[in-house]
């Protein structure tokens, strides 16, 4: 007899009877008796995409005040939707949310989808989103794998498989436990679970619903799942950023191709982002000629796939300088009106700092 088949089950009730207990109160979650709001559960879900809860809260929040419904964000201008992104990162699911919106409101009327295979077919959502939503909005007996379950169901199961390619596994193996009735408290529940109790590092292994069946907390191996393969980090880029102010303080900035790395963002005219970035040469990536001023301290910032470095550098225009095509000033008053990615908030903060005048003497 092996370990797995020594242990007790483990069962839905224990879980479900934990959350009933335990569960988190989240502003994008309906409370007990109330029924889900299908557009709060997929615009946080959309939101909680590598992001911690934490973070998204407080966006979430000014996010409902001014997108209260799905066919107000369909109907918000794509710079209005990313403005109110800024900050959040990932800005591709920023522009896939208000395609998707548009779709909802386009094909469905203003209403979503209530079953995995139909909420596939909007854009941006993929098979978590879909199973998250289907369960949670709809109580669709559906499997909704984060990185929380994942964590969960390796230490559940001892799942020696490494990830990604453990999904598929993993995925059957809340589908053997999915219940017939509450799927979408269930959904939350494995959730919350693995954001409280069965976290990556010291779990409450004590005060968990599923100690005992938990094959990894009887092997002591709890901490050593999931498996998962070594990254590799990417070479850090570098380039230059130019701000430039005309001399009424409007600053010269522009939208980032609407594909790509924080598209249709705003930002401040930069180089390319290369490992191999020769700084001596910046003033030929400038966006105008000028008597540009480098800035001693980059401003860095790590994404993803790769840390970046970007040396600012700093210049002032006449009061009737013209932008470059493609380009614009904004006054200093409407720059918060401009969906700026945190990175470009750090440029432009470093380069409105070093051209503010020296305070006058006594």
């Amino acid at each position: 007899m092996t370990l797995a088949t020594r242990q007790p089950a483990a069962k839905a009730a224990d879980l479900l009877s934990w959350y009933d207990r335990h569960r988190r109160a989240l502003p994008w979650r309906a409370l007990p008796g109330e029924s889900p709001d299908p557009y709060r559960v997929w615009a946080s879900e959309i939101m909680l995409q590598q992001t911690t809860i934490t973070a998204v809260k407080p966006y979430f929040e000014r996010f409902m005040a001014r997108f209260p419904t799905v066919g107000a964000l369909a109907a918000a201008p794509s710079e209005e939707v990313m403005q109110a992104w800024a900050g959040l990162g990932y800005y591709s699911r920023a522009r896939n949310l208000h395609a998707c919106a548009k779709a909802v409101v386009e094909q469905h009327g203003g209403r979503f989808p209530d079953t995995e295979e139909g909420l596939r077919t909007l854009p941006g959502i993929g098979a978590y989103t879909a199973g998250a939503v289907a369960a949670i909005a709809f109580d669709r007996p559906a499997a909704a794998v984060d990185g929380n379950v994942e964590r969960v169901m390796t230490r559940l199961f001892a799942i020696e498989a490494v990830l990604p390619g453990a999904k598929p596994l993993i995925r059957e193996h809340v589908l053997t436990l999915l219940p017939a009735a509450r799927p979408g408290d269930f959904a939350q529940a494995l959730m919350d679970l693995g954001a409280t109790i069965c976290t990556p590092r010291n779990p409450a292994c004590g005060i968990c619903p599923w100690r005992d069946p938990c094959v990894a907390r009887l092997e002591g191996t709890q901490e050593t799942y999931p498996r998962k393969t070594a990254k590799k980090a990417g070479f850090t880029r570098y380039g230059a950023a130019f701000v430039l102010m005309r001399e009424d303080g409007a600053i010269l900035v522009r939208t980032r191709p609407a594909k790509g790395l924080l598209g249709g963002m705003a930002e401040v005219p930069t180089s390319d982002w290369r490992p191999d970035y020769e700084l001596d040469g910046a003033a030929q990536d400038a966006p105008v000629v000028a008597r540009w001023r480098r800035l001693d301290v980059p401003v860095r910032h790590v994404f993803t796939h790769f840390p970046l470095e970007l040396t600012v550098l700093v210049a002032r225009a006449g009061e009737k300088a013209q932008a470059p095509q493609g380009m614009r000033f904004t006054s200093q008053g409407r720059l918060r009106e401009e969906p700026f990615p945190s990175l470009m908030l750090k440029v432009v903060e470093a380069g409105l700092e070093a051209l503010r005048p020296p305070p006058s003497p006594p």
